[in-house]
């Protein structure tokens, strides 16, 4: 015990002298303070700074756990001899016991033999017993009486033992406290780790989609590969190989993005075009700070921009409809008009102040002379009805608009091409594919046709969200409304067709019907139908192994190629209007002001806002972290990723 007295005086000399011992001056390196091998917390150190206060401090008959121990009484609640006093009871209460030989009987039970003993039958003593009411072995017959039985103690002892276990439950109000205090103390660790947890998930999240995203890159570097030894076969140039016949990026990504753009802020729509007066209808760009082509409602004419600096170049001038689909490919435009036709523009031409060659420049914005333009300029028709160009009196071709395509009966309202091949959508209910290097139609697929032959029913009126038409209705035009915007508004959809994409021979459409068919291109036949949506489908992409599709039902659908079946649905509380990704998100257009990604990997969502646009987006295209969406409020946001 002279070690517990020299410890318990250190602190009260500390107290005494009001010397505060405080973390800082005793630095972060582990102290021992005569304790054994005990690690010394911080919370103990204020302890020992307020040990004057807990010691004058009264203990209560029934303590409370709410406040610290000091160190010092810590220590002497939890040394072995805090326990003499309630061993020293139990003594006095049983001080006349004569020895019972339990320790003999319990190894005679388990045929051991104790050192320096004999069995005998007078080890065995029953206390309370008569020795007439004992057996012939000894044992009792009846039940013993209680060994503190008939046994008095005096006052003075009395009171001992009151203030022993006074003590006693004093000690146990320690433990109980320190035990408390080292749970708190796990507790906080636990939570401290839980918050590295979570640092350190997200760390490896991103390293996912880094390595996605080298997945990404190095497959478009093999794609630009492939290309190369293509040239190198067929002894094609690099210059002389016409745009529409250079590989598409719209399934590979991502781009190679100038240095330039990690310097912009996440998040950020660090530029605005004023693109019209009325709704964007239809957007797309040629790649990171290079062309981008918009049309608007009101106009029918697509703007010209130079992302680089902002400006709008000019205009593609030609349509007579408002223009619904737009695709860029380097220098290559496609449009699809409400007036039926599709029209190929050299956009290295668009600067050009040449009124017969179908662009309207900035400087020069005036009303044409129908008359002098019919003077100045000859169309040429082909039997097929495509317009091979606009060819200038002196039989040169020139001008930005190569090509004319007509065949659809109404508006074309989606569109898609890669190298020489294109594929249409309209709302005549067909899907057409055209040979760009010859400009003839060389297959039409008809919907109403698939419709009838199809052993699948397209979803019904009563089935979906909104009135859709009926399958079979052969005339008639398509009308539905679509769900209201985030600020209110609506207004018919009349998209029949609204996106269609194919990779090779094979094609993807989503319809007004609310299925996503799957087409054979060889053959013109539907192979499969993904029934789903109950609203039309706007929008849809698809890669290797998934389909995704956006609808007014309000939903994006993930369907799995492999099995036919949803994979994973995306609910939003407007339609869908427009959406692109990849395989670290979905990026899309939801009837809502801000851009809505979904990240694939973590299953989070979060949405584009700072700087953004005023009214709901309707269009939207990225490549890797640059992206450009037009909205109802008539302007262009140019944003980073």
């Amino acid at each position: 015990m002279s070690h517990a007295a020299t410890i318990s005086s250190r602190p009260r000399a500390a107290v005494t002298s009001k010397q505060h011992v405080d973390f800082a001056t005793l630095g972060r390196a582990p102290m021992r303070l005569g304790l054994g091998s005990r690690r010394v917390t911080s919370h103990e150190l204020g302890i020992v700074e307020a040990a004057s206060e807990l010691l004058s401090a009264p203990i209560p008959d029934d303590p409370v756990e709410t406040s610290a121990p000091s160190l010092l009484r810590g220590f002497q609640a939890t040394i072995p001899s805090a326990d003499k006093s309630r061993t020293r009871r139990r003594q006095t209460r049983s001080v006349d016991t004569p020895h019972l030989g339990l320790k003999k009987r319990t190894a005679g039970a388990r045929g051991m033999m104790i050192e320096g003993s004999e069995d005998s039958e007078d080890d065995f003593v029953a206390v309370g017993v008569p020795d007439k009411e004992r057996g012939r072995k000894g044992r009792r017959k009846r039940g013993r009486e209680s060994l503190a039985a008939n046994k008095t103690f005096g006052r003075d002892e009395l009171d001992r033992q009151i203030r022993e276990i006074r003590r006693d439950k004093e000690n146990l109000h320690v433990r109980r406290s320190l035990v408390n205090s080292e749970i708190d103390e796990i507790s906080q660790k636990i939570a401290a780790l839980d918050v590295i947890r979570s640092r350190l998930e997200d760390d490896l999240l991103k390293l996912q989609e880094d390595e996605l995203e080298l997945d990404d890159e190095l497959e478009m570097v093999k794609e630009q590969l492939n290309i190369e030894e293509s040239r190198t076969r067929r002894g094609i140039s690099a210059s002389s190989m016409p745009a529409h016949m250079q590989s598409s990026r719209r399934r590979k990504g991502p781009a190679f993005l100038p240095s330039e753009h990690d310097d912009l802020p996440p998040g950020v729509a660090f530029m605005t075009l004023e693109a019209g007066m009325t709704p964007v209808t239809a957007l797309d760009f040629s790649e990171p700070y290079g062309t981008l082509v918009t049309a608007t409602q009101d106009e029918p004419q697509p703007r010209v921009w130079d992302l680089l600096s902002g400006e709008e170049i000019g205009r593609l001038r030609g349509h007579t409809g408002i223009v619904k689909a737009v695709q860029v490919e380097d220098h290559i435009c496609l449009t699809g008009s409400e007036d039926g036709s599709v029209r190929m523009w050299d956009l290295r031409r668009v600067d050009e102040d040449e009124w017969d060659r179908g662009l309207v420049h900035l400087d020069d914005v005036v009303e044409e002379d129908e008359s002098q333009a019919e003077s100045e300029s000859v169309v040429i028709e082909k039997p097929n009805g495509i317009r091979n160009g606009v060819i200038s009196e002196g039989g040169e071709r020139g001008g930005q608009c190569v090509r004319v395509l007509e065949g659809h009966s109404k508006a074309v309202t989606a569109l898609y091409f890669e190298e020489d091949t294109l594929v249409t959508g309209a709302s005549d209910k067909t899907i057409r594919q055209w040979d760009l290097t010859t400009g003839q139609c060389v297959m039409t697929m008809d919907l109403l046709w698939a419709l009838s032959h199809s052993s699948v029913l397209a979803p019904s009126s009563e089935s979906g969200t909104f009135p859709l038409p009926g399958a079979t209705a052969a005339a008639g035009t398509f009308a539905v409304p679509t769900p209201p915007y985030a600020d209110g508004s609506w207004e018919l959809y009349q998209d029949y067709i609204g996106s269609c994409q194919f990779w090779g021979y094979a094609l993807v459409s989503g319809s007004g019907d609310g299925a996503v068919r799957m087409w054979d291109m060889r053959t013109g036949q539907t192979h499969r139908t993904l029934l789903g949506h109950t609203g039309p489908v706007t929008s849809l992409q698809f890669d290797e192994i998934h389909i995704v599709s956006g609808s007014l039902d309000r939903s994006i659908r993930i369907w799995d190629l492999r099995s036919g079946g949803i994979f994973e649905t995306i609910k939003y509380d407007h339609g869908v209007t427009s959406l692109q990704f990849d395989s670290r998100k979905v990026v899309s257009a939801a009837g809502e002001n801000g851009v809505k990604i979904y990240n694939r990997t973590s299953m989070q969502h979060s949405t584009l806002l700072t700087n953004g646009h005023t009214r709901p987006i309707e269009k939207l295209r990225y490549m890797d972290r640059y992206l450009v969406s037009g909205g109802r409020d008539s302007m262009v946001k140019i944003w980073a990723l």
